[in-house]
Protein backbone atom coordinates (compact mmCIF):
# COMPACT_ATOMS: atom_id res chain seq x y z
CA UNK A 1 0.00 0.00 0.00
CA UNK A 2 1.81 3.33 -1.40
CA UNK A 3 0.41 6.52 0.12
CA UNK A 4 -3.06 8.07 -1.39
CA UNK A 5 -1.29 11.54 -1.93
CA UNK A 6 1.82 10.44 -3.75
CA UNK A 7 5.56 11.04 -2.65
CA UNK A 8 5.13 12.70 1.50
CA UNK A 9 8.76 14.35 3.67
CA UNK A 10 9.97 11.66 6.10
CA UNK A 11 12.60 12.47 8.43
CA UNK A 12 14.43 9.27 9.65
CA UNK A 13 16.71 9.09 12.34
CA UNK A 14 20.30 6.69 12.12
CA UNK A 15 22.84 5.09 14.41
CA UNK A 16 25.19 2.42 14.43
CA UNK A 17 28.18 2.16 17.57
CA UNK A 18 29.28 -1.82 16.44
CA UNK A 19 31.75 -2.65 13.57
CA UNK A 20 32.26 0.50 11.47
CA UNK A 21 29.34 2.61 12.69
CA UNK A 22 30.46 5.03 10.27
CA UNK A 23 29.99 2.43 7.31
CA UNK A 24 26.74 1.20 8.71
CA UNK A 25 25.21 4.43 7.80
CA UNK A 26 26.50 5.24 5.03
CA UNK A 27 25.69 1.79 3.26
CA UNK A 28 22.32 2.55 4.79
CA UNK A 29 21.74 5.82 3.14
CA UNK A 30 22.95 4.04 0.32
CA UNK A 31 20.46 1.23 0.67
CA UNK A 32 17.59 3.42 1.16
CA UNK A 33 18.58 5.45 -1.85
CA UNK A 34 18.52 2.44 -4.19
CA UNK A 35 15.12 1.96 -3.40
CA UNK A 36 12.55 3.39 -6.02
CA UNK A 37 10.14 4.37 -3.54
CA UNK A 38 12.07 6.29 -1.73
CA UNK A 39 14.94 9.17 -3.08
CA UNK A 40 17.24 10.00 -0.11
CA UNK A 41 17.50 14.49 -0.16
CA UNK A 42 19.73 15.26 2.65
CA UNK A 43 21.48 13.74 4.76
CA UNK A 44 23.24 15.73 8.51
CA UNK A 45 26.76 15.68 9.54
CA UNK A 46 27.42 12.85 11.83
CA UNK A 47 27.43 13.06 15.52
CA UNK A 48 28.91 11.13 18.57
CA UNK A 49 27.30 10.54 21.31
CA UNK A 50 26.64 8.32 24.66
CA UNK A 51 24.49 5.21 24.31
CA UNK A 52 21.25 5.61 25.93
CA UNK A 53 20.38 2.99 28.30
CA UNK A 54 23.45 0.36 29.60
CA UNK A 55 26.55 2.39 29.46
CA UNK A 56 28.69 -0.76 28.95
CA UNK A 57 28.37 -0.19 25.15
CA UNK A 58 30.89 1.86 22.57
CA UNK A 59 29.63 5.72 21.83
CA UNK A 60 26.79 6.35 19.15
CA UNK A 61 27.35 7.60 15.42
CA UNK A 62 24.03 9.23 14.49
CA UNK A 63 22.71 10.96 11.73
CA UNK A 64 19.35 12.35 10.60
CA UNK A 65 18.14 11.67 6.82
CA UNK A 66 15.09 13.74 5.16
CA UNK A 67 13.85 11.29 2.55
CA UNK A 68 10.67 11.90 0.14
CA UNK A 69 8.67 8.49 -0.25
CA UNK A 70 5.75 7.15 -1.84
CA UNK A 71 5.87 4.31 0.80
CA UNK A 72 3.41 4.14 3.74
CA UNK A 73 4.96 4.76 7.04
CA UNK A 74 4.31 1.24 7.50
CA UNK A 75 6.00 0.02 4.44
CA UNK A 76 8.95 2.57 5.21
CA UNK A 77 9.19 0.76 8.81
CA UNK A 78 9.12 -2.47 7.42
CA UNK A 79 11.97 -1.74 4.37
CA UNK A 80 14.45 0.37 7.05
CA UNK A 81 13.68 -3.32 9.02
CA UNK A 82 14.69 -5.34 6.51
CA UNK A 83 18.12 -2.87 5.75
CA UNK A 84 18.47 -3.38 9.45
CA UNK A 85 18.74 -7.08 8.92
CA UNK A 86 21.03 -6.97 6.44
CA UNK A 87 23.44 -5.48 8.65
CA UNK A 88 22.78 -7.85 11.45
CA UNK A 89 20.43 -6.05 13.59
CA UNK A 90 20.00 -7.81 16.96
CA UNK A 91 17.13 -7.37 18.95
CA UNK A 92 17.71 -9.25 21.98
CA UNK A 93 18.59 -5.81 24.64
CA UNK A 94 16.59 -2.79 24.65
CA UNK A 95 19.01 -0.01 23.92
CA UNK A 96 21.59 -2.67 23.58
CA UNK A 97 24.57 -2.31 21.00
CA UNK A 98 23.62 -2.49 17.39
CA UNK A 99 25.24 -2.37 14.10
CA UNK A 100 22.45 -0.35 12.78
CA UNK A 101 18.80 1.51 13.96
CA UNK A 102 17.12 3.26 11.45
CA UNK A 103 13.91 5.23 12.94
CA UNK A 104 11.31 7.31 11.50
CA UNK A 105 11.50 10.46 13.69
CA UNK A 106 8.57 12.01 11.36
CA UNK A 107 6.22 11.49 8.64
CA UNK A 108 4.52 14.38 6.30
CA UNK A 109 3.30 15.61 10.16
CA UNK A 110 1.10 12.86 10.56
CA UNK A 111 0.38 11.21 14.46
CA UNK A 112 0.83 7.41 14.49
CA UNK A 113 0.18 5.65 17.62
CA UNK A 114 -0.01 1.98 16.89
CA UNK A 115 1.52 -1.52 18.61
CA UNK A 116 4.44 -1.47 15.98
CA UNK A 117 4.85 2.06 15.31
CA UNK A 118 4.78 6.13 16.93
CA UNK A 119 5.19 8.76 14.73
CA UNK A 120 6.62 11.28 15.92
CA UNK A 121 9.37 8.83 17.20
CA UNK A 122 8.27 8.97 21.31
CA UNK A 123 11.41 9.95 22.43
CA UNK A 124 12.16 12.64 19.47
CA UNK A 125 11.38 15.50 22.02
CA UNK A 126 14.49 14.15 24.33
CA UNK A 127 17.17 13.02 22.73
CA UNK A 128 20.32 15.57 21.36
CA UNK A 129 21.49 12.89 19.53
CA UNK A 130 18.24 13.21 17.07
CA UNK A 131 17.18 16.40 17.66
CA UNK A 132 21.12 18.46 16.80
CA UNK A 133 21.03 16.25 13.63
CA UNK A 134 17.59 17.17 12.10
CA UNK A 135 18.05 20.79 12.85
CA UNK A 136 21.16 20.38 10.19
CA UNK A 137 18.75 19.50 7.79
CA UNK A 138 16.00 21.28 8.28
CA UNK A 139 14.71 24.66 9.44
CA UNK A 140 13.78 25.29 12.97
CA UNK A 141 10.52 25.64 12.36
CA UNK A 142 10.06 22.29 11.30
CA UNK A 143 6.61 21.45 13.02
CA UNK A 144 6.30 18.31 15.28
CA UNK A 145 3.84 17.06 16.11
CA UNK A 146 2.42 17.35 18.74
CA UNK A 147 5.75 19.34 20.34
CA UNK A 148 5.46 22.74 18.94
CA UNK A 149 8.33 23.17 16.69
CA UNK A 150 12.31 22.16 16.43
CA UNK A 151 13.51 25.13 17.26
CA UNK A 152 11.23 25.13 20.83
CA UNK A 153 12.83 21.26 21.56
CA UNK A 154 15.62 22.40 21.12
CA UNK A 155 15.75 25.19 23.79
CA UNK A 156 14.23 22.52 26.41
CA UNK A 157 17.56 19.84 25.03
CA UNK A 158 21.16 20.55 25.67
CA UNK A 159 23.68 19.06 23.69
CA UNK A 160 25.65 18.23 26.11
CA UNK A 161 28.04 15.16 25.58
CA UNK A 162 26.65 15.65 21.83
CA UNK A 163 30.05 15.98 19.12
CA UNK A 164 29.59 16.65 15.83
CA UNK A 165 31.92 14.86 13.50
CA UNK A 166 31.91 16.06 9.96
CA UNK A 167 30.53 19.28 8.49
Amino acid sequence: MTTDTGWVDAYLGLGSNLDDPVNHIRAAVEQLAALDAVKTLTLSPLYLSAPQGPQDQPDYINAALHVSTCLSAFELLNALHAIENRHGRQRQVRWGARTLDLDILLYDNQLITSPDLTIPHRELANRAFVLYPLNDICDGTLAIPGHGNLADLLEKCPASGLQRLSP
